[in-house]
């Protein structure tokens, strides 16, 4: 490092607010730095890089901020970046290595804990919202999508190219495809074709140096490690090259809502027992959840995906959750890309440009947390969580999405995400709030940690087992600049179980000084810092 980036570095360890003119001598070296990278071409540097001083850094900041509670947080980044090709990422990477800086990646917003929002050290975000670009060949049935590109953006290409073809991943179109895949990337479809991570064949990373590499020269160990290992903690995932799946020309879906009157609760006692074991084909989850104010009212919502027609899928139900009293009237045929619009939210005859809106609908502080159940709850378990869940005064919900089917018959190790046979099925607890305010969140904040303690005796042990895309500071954090592999291990082998230990593994041989970190990145096996 040199003399003159050391010396704005120690300057930037000073609270930024105490001295306007580090910041600006840090803008200056950096500008500097990355107009060298590119070879003195500047042309574009005001639509790629955006400082704290700029009238764009906060509308660019906000425009993808999917849970608005990181928005009073003073550690925000130095600088946004906003390259529109790689040479302008490797630049980024480059400047931020040499100036002695983290760098945190976007390619959605939907970060459950802020990590690509907030650091306590100085920092630059990357913001992927210009890297993309979707290329469907259908010849080999399979697509190559930039990390940038949202759920949505995908869904809505693959339609326009084919109507028997779609993709397994999640339900919420605003989310970045990067980020989605890097965590496992469950959905609807996950039942019959595995998680998105799944289905992945290829991709493009850039590393610690700035190299691009392909699966290729990345190698098996780090392409087997960022499909569901949290790639962040590599490199910055430049593009996924994607395998399509067959989807039927027909599809049926349905919602249908209980109260607790109605027998709510001994609905989805039976669901836990047929839900994973129902034909693949197949997707029921319960959204247990109150009415968002002080009414403690309480309903489920039984909402369903089915690959074939109605004809196929009522003699299912008869055969396998006749409790539930489905009829065909309660049931609506589409094809694959109008469920992706049900599943979201939208209407049967929305248009699909819906799902082109890089934002969620409803923007809501959040906080969640998530567990795997391998037993059936008892019913009076279930009574208390609903019961928790009614007395919330905010809208708050458990989503219990079932795993069985091709979840079960994919090896713990085949990819990072050890979630495989043996779970019933996942639950994320979920509460959301209006008012953006520390003491709302604290309150609320104690509810998902009173309501995941209440639920102990119910889910998976040693260890207690969470996906690693509903991130949850919670169950641990990395210190400032080195963990150790043991003191990690306290969050890590609940998200990634026995692989842990192989991750940090690779983690150690491809990025040694760590330059790839954040509070809950993995850690390197060597490292014995607190």
């Amino acid at each position: 490092m040199q003399m003159s980036y050391l010396a704005v570095f120690l300057i930037l360890l000073l609270p930024i607010s105490c001295s306007s003119s580090a910041s600006t001598l840090f803008e200056n070296k950096f500008k500097e730095c990355f107009i060298n990278q590119l070879d003195g071409n500047s042309e574009s540097i005001e639509k790629i890089i955006f400082t704290t001083s700029s009238s764009l850094y906060k509308p660019v900041l906000e425009s993808l901020e999917q849970n608005p509670r990181w928005l009073n947080s003073s550690r925000k980044p130095l600088l946004i970046l906003t390259p529109f090709n790689e040479s302008e990422i490797q630049a980024g990477i480059r400047c931020s290595k040499e100036l002695g800086l983290q760098l945190k990646v976007r390619s959605g917003g939907h970060d459950y804990e802020g990590l690509s929002y907030l650091s306590k050290t100085p920092f630059v975000m990357v913001d992927l919202i210009n890297i993309r670009s979707i290329q469907v060949n259908l010849a080999d049935e399979t697509a190559w999508v930039q990390a940038g590109a949202s759920l949505g953006e995908l869904y809505y290409k693959i339609s326009k190219e084919s109507k028997v073809h779609g993709f397994p991943a999640g339900t919420c179109p605003s989310i970045g495809i990067g980020g989605h895949i890097s965590g496992g990337g469950q959905g609807t479809m996950m039942r019959k074709h595995g998680l998105a991570a799944d289905n992945v064949v290829d991709a493009y990373l850039i590393d610690a140096n700035g190299k691009i590499h392909d699966r290729k020269s990345m190698g098996e160990d780090v392409f087997w490690a960022i499909r569901g290992g949290s790639a962040t903690s590599y490199g910055v995932i430049l593009a996924w090259k994607i395998r399509l799946v067959r989807v039927p020309a027909l599809v049926t879906v349905f919602n249908v809502e209980r109260t607790l009157d109605e027998g709510a609760n001994n609905l989805i006692h039976r669901w836990q027992h047929i839900a994973p074991e129902l034909h693949e084909d197949l997707f029921i989850r319960v959204v247990a959840q109150n009415s968002g104010d002080k009414s403690k009212k309480f309903k489920a919502v039984f909402n369903s995906v089915f690959l074939g027609g109605i004809d196929r899928l009522i003699p299912l139900m008869k055969e396998s959750f006749s409790e539930l009293g489905l009829q065909a009237k309660d049931c609506i045929e589409m094809n694959w890309i109008q469920s992706v619009m049900f599943i979201a939210g939208f209407n049967k005859d929305d248009p699909l440009e819906f799902l082109l809106n890089r934002t969620t609908t409803f923007k809501s502080s959040f906080k969640a947390k998530s567990d795997y159940v391998k037993e059936p709850i008892p019913e009076s378990g279930l009574e208390g969580a609903w019961k928790m869940v009614a007395e919330e005064d905010t809208l708050a919900m458990l989503i219990l999405e079932p795993y069985g089917g091709r979840m079960s018959e994919i090896s713990e190790s085949e990819i990072p995400f050890p979630h495989r046979k043996g779970n019933l099925y996942n639950i994320q607890y979920l509460v959301k709030w209006e008012v953006n305010s520390k003491e709302a969140s604290k309150r609320h904040e104690l509810w998902a940690k009173m309501i995941y303690k209440y639920m102990t005796p119910y889910v998976s042990k040693s260890p207690r087992a969470s996906y690693f895309n509903y991130k949850d500071l919670d169950l641990g954090q990395n210190k400032l600049h080195n963990t150790s592999y043991s003191k990690a291990s306290v969050w890590g082998k609940k998200y990634f179980k026995g692989n842990f230990r192989r991750l940090a593994q690779i983690k150690t041989k491809f990025d040694p000084q760590n330059f790839f970190r954040n509070e809950q990145s993995i850690p390197l096996l060597n490292s014995f810092h607190s």
